[in-house]
């Protein structure tokens, strides 16, 4: 499932691409014509992200109408333009389950802006003078009031890149994971305790914090969940940035990690088939994908700083890694 500088860096795509122009709202599949009938031939005034809810905002004739997305597990939205807006293909959970990877469009064509044919079942195109967005596969996605808009935002914890710098935000989630027995690990991923960190930012924010995830809540210090949070608002602010999800630090990757060499080096991880250390080609300057995260998917594989083995358990339906030693 995408986490929340995916629907961050969305908002900003389709803010930069559509903001202020009035688009075609249609729906290809016809699931969603009732809701694209309210919104074509309006105006997109607002583009914003709260966790992993997207908002836009059309203009209507007495107020501002909203519609609601939530891409849940397979949601997507791909994008092509007329050459005048330099887009990514797809933004979310792509085809090939790649994760939090954003991929080039490898069949564009060349030449005169062309608007392509939907491809898929599309729920909701977006079409404007220069470019064209399609939605695929979301959980959620409907035309809701700014009452209703208002309601959804009261039940969502506060969101480390957009409320990263309010200290109240803050202080919130440290006093809501304290006021709780139910486990540090188990209320980061509560979307009504802190929007938009998903199974990677709770695995590696608790990891970089030497925080048991099994803990509970009001066992962990203010002091303790206070670097959490700023933790958080560093790495997924930075996801925003790179468009992929990294929390090692340099020295941290590679044979040269502490506990890669404790643990003999790269040829005591075993094969490299496993998805989590395949070393598939990355553009320049990026970070391999093997080598962006502590613990997340390195179940059995040797700690990066200490090299005892990765834990995983199962809890509340989703997979939780930790490293035993470090997060003692």
């Amino acid at each position: 499932m995408p986490e929340g500088h995916t629907v961050h860096r969305l908002a900003r795509t389709l803010a930069g691409l559509f903001e202020g122009e009035t688009l075609t709202v249609t729906s290809p599949q016809g699931r969603f014509d009732a809701g694209a009938a309210l919104l074509t031939g309006h105006r997109l005034v607002a583009s914003e992200a709260w966790g992993k809810q997207l908002f836009l905002g059309f203009a209507a004739p007495a107020d501002v109408t909203w519609l609601r997305v939530h891409l849940g597990l397979y949601g997507a939205w791909t994008f092509a333009s007329d050459g005048s807006a330099d887009v990514v293909h797809a933004i979310g959970a792509p085809r090939a389950r790649i994760g939090e990877t954003e991929t080039p469009l490898a069949d564009a064509a060349a030449g005169p802006w062309a608007v392509p044919v939907p491809r898929g079942a599309v729920r909701v195109r977006l079409l404007g003078a220069h470019a064209v967005a399609d939605l695929n596969g979301p959980t959620a996605c409907e035309v809701i009031t700014a009452q209703e808009k208002a309601a959804v935002e009261a039940r969502l914890g506060r969101d480390p890149i957009r409320h990263g710098d309010s200290d109240a935000a803050r202080g919130e989630f440290v006093a809501r994971v304290r006021r709780s027995r139910v486990s540090v690990g188990q209320q980061l991923m509560d979307q009504s305790a802190i929007a938009g960190v998903g199974n990677i930012y709770r695995a590696e924010a608790l990891f970089r914090a030497g925080v048991d995830p099994l803990r509970p809540g009001r066992d962990v210090d203010e002091t303790t969940l206070g670097e959490v949070w700023d933790d958080l608002v560093t790495l997924m602010r930075d996801g925003v940035v790179r468009g992929a999800i990294v929390t090692t630090r340099p020295e941290d990757r590679g044979p040269d990690a502490p506990g890669i060499r404790a643990a003999g080096g790269l040829a005591a991880l075993g094969p490299t088939t496993r998805r989590h250390e395949r070393r598939a080609p990355v553009p320049p300057g990026a970070v391999l994908r093997a080598e962006s995260f502590y613990v997340y998917q390195r179940d059995g594989l040797p700690c990066r700083l200490c090299g005892t083995p990765v834990l995983v358990k199962d809890v509340g339906g989703r997979t939780l890694y930790w490293c035993g030693s470090c997060q003692s």
